[in-house]
């Protein structure tokens, strides 16, 4: 049965008995089409003389009718700033509604409560679907680290052993849970697998529908089509689905890649499956401040501290807050880019847990002691007691590159020329504390490492030579990575900025340079060559005996604050366990060097 033929056949399922203009009207095939489909319908058996449905044709429909849901609802939504920073995006109360229960309901209206709901950002806000609804969760631990193909690779996974349990295939519905649909987008009979697609242009989506209702890729000059996600999977195209799934997720390359990439088979442009197209404006994607503002204005949520802040400190109404949007997650923070008033602005809002990590009166004192000095340029608005912190957007701005050799002496320059300026504020950053006050945090949990007593116990023992050796003290970045070096436009000219004060205090300046090595993952060649740039080839064995032992130091430092926000919740895959490769490799390094200095 084909695509044509299908469709006639739901539509007579639906109404029975309407003559061939309606199925024509209903459908949107052309009436040539329809009578060619009644007609297929009819020698197959599957509908009767009258047009209505003969019992092989109640067969076939049983047989596909759909029998479970999957809804996606593990991702940050991190467009969402600053709204997630309390609530998940699928709990976003919508005309009195939210959004997943919404979604819930209209499968439940549909005949389908047989859900599951694959939960990682604040899962613990979906505990409550499980009484209310009945639904299942499926835990995605990796939330922070995967895209949604792993959240799918789970729901294989699950729907995989209940295969094997019974014997059965399934009849799925994969539902993202950031949309609202004004009508009921599920339906009690399904007759083929379909990825939904809107009417609408989007000149983000690199596929578009092509005459035979199937989605393909884009290919140059061609205009994309919006991607509304939810789609359906009869037993077999399921099954086949799962196995790609599965396979796809034990590849890293695949990390970071949205589940849809595994409707296209290896080699092809187009999806095994076809598309079902709906009207643009009857399925809303919620997935931004203003978006939500556009379609319920009256939504709690849009009630945001942030946006008020925003308001206050330029005197304008929330209304004029605009071109709201989200910039890369930050490893502490999350900030987003707004306007006012024609001018651009980015507003930084702490991260989980960074109460306990952060001490922002102590930032706020950085910022007075470098304010004029050209470091950077000084905050619009900052707030100790809520660590928010409002700055001009540069134009046109780019990272650091680790591996430029222009860029490391530029940098370079840069972070002595700070250091050579001697900075002086009152409180300091010590970094042996630290990494017991982390450690503290994870409260009487043992280290994931089996060996981490050991491995701190020899960096430990590397305190006596930073320490005696001679050094002055004067404010440190402690963050001096190259992410936090910033170059932007300025009157046709690039200018070089270090941002992101907020580790700063009275420290050794030679940590920096540890800090920006260890954040790129320098092997100790290159670490050395970063020294060499620093001290223009005349650093001595002692100072690079002593950065050395920052790097291990260091190392430990960031990894007990990795394994903290780890229990929060939050993910940083390698970078956590470089850092304590550095605690341990370095440290052999440092003992080697030092012995040879004696």
């Amino acid at each position: 049965m084909n695509k044509q033929d299908a469709d006639i056949l739901l539509e007579l399922c639906r109404k029975p008995h309407v003559n061939q203009r309606e199925l024509a009207r209903e459908t949107g095939w052309s009436l040539g089409i329809v009578n060619k489909a009644l007609k297929n319908l009819t020698d197959a058996g599957l509908i009767n003389a009258d047009g209505s449905i003969s019992a092989e044709g109640a067969d076939e429909v049983e047989r596909c009718r759909p029998t479970r849901a999957v809804i996606l609802a593990a991702g940050f939504g991190m467009r969402m700033v600053p709204i997630n920073m309390t609530t998940p995006k699928a709990l976003l109360m919508v005309n009195g509604e939210r959004l997943i229960e919404r979604l819930i309901r209209q499968l439940n209206d549909a005949g389908i409560r047989d859900i599951e709901v694959v939960a990682g950002f604040m899962k613990d806000q979906f505990e409550f679907l499980i009484d209310k609804y009945d639904v299942k969760l499926i835990v995605n631990q990796d939330y922070g680290l995967k895209n949604n193909l792993h959240s799918m690779a789970l729901a294989a996974a699950a729907s995989e052993k209940r295969a094997r349990r019974s014997g059965t295939g399934e009849n799925v519905y994969i539902v993202p849970c950031d949309l609202w649909c004004d009508e009921n987008p599920f339906r009690r009979n399904e007759l083929y697998s379909w990825y939904m697609m809107a009417d609408s242009a989007d000149p983000d989506s690199g596929v578009r529908i092509n005459r035979k209702d199937e989605v393909v890729r884009l290919r140059s000059g061609e205009n994309g089509q919006r991607m509304v996600g939810i789609s359906y999977f009869l037993a077999d195209d399921w099954a086949a689905l799962k196995g790609r799934l599965l396979e796809m997720d034990k590849d890293h390359r695949y990390d970071e890649v949205f589940w849809e990439e595994a409707l296209f088979p290896t080699g092809q442009d187009r999806m095994e499956v076809y598309a079902r197209t709906v009207s643009g404006e009857s399925i809303v994607e919620i997935n931004t401040y203003e978006q939500l503002r556009e379609l319920d204005s009256g939504s709690n949520h849009l009630h945001s501290e942030a946006i008020r802040v925003i308001a206050e400190c330029f005197g304008v109404s929330e209304r004029e807050i605009v071109d709201i949007s989200v910039l890369k997650k930050g490893m502490t923070n999350r900030s987003f880019l707004f306007s006012v008033k024609g001018d651009k602005y980015i507003m930084r809002i702490p991260g989980e847990g960074t109460d306990f990590l952060i001490n922002r009166k102590q930032e706020a004192a950085v910022f007075k002691a470098i304010s004029g000095k050209g470091l950077c340029d000084d905050p619009v608005l900052i707030l100790p007691e809520k660590g928010y912190k409002i700055t001009k957007y540069l134009d046109q701005v780019r990272v650091c590159d680790a591996d430029s050799e222009d860029d490391l002496r530029k940098c370079m320059k840069l972070l002595r020329h700070f250091h050579e300026m001697n900075i002086q504020v009152e409180h300091t950053f010590d970094i042996f504390a630290q990494i017991d006050f982390y450690e503290s945090l994870w409260e009487g949990e043992p280290s994931i490492y089996t060996d981490y007593e050991n491995t701190k116990k020899k960096v430990l023992e590397l305190k006596a030579f930073v320490e005696n050796e001679p050094h002055e003290w004067s404010l440190t970045h402690i963050d001096a990575v190259p992410d936090n070096f910033l170059f932007y436009q300025k009157d046709g000219k690039e200018e070089l900025q270090l941002t992101d004060w907020e580790y700063s205090g009275m420290q050794d300046p030679h940590v920096d340079i540890a800090m920006f090595g260890i954040y790129v993952f320098y092997d100790r060649p290159e670490m050395d060559h970063l020294i060499d740039i620093y001290f223009d080839g005349k650093a001595s064995d002692r100072i690079r005996a002593r950065i050395y032992c920052y790097v291990a130091i260091c190392g430990l430092l960031w990894s007990n604050w990795c394994e903290y926000k780890r229990k929060l919740g939050v993910e940083f895959g390698e970078y956590s366990l470089r850092q304590y490769r550095y605690a341990k490799e370095f440290y052999r390094y440092a003992k080697e060097l030092i012995e040879k200095i004696k």
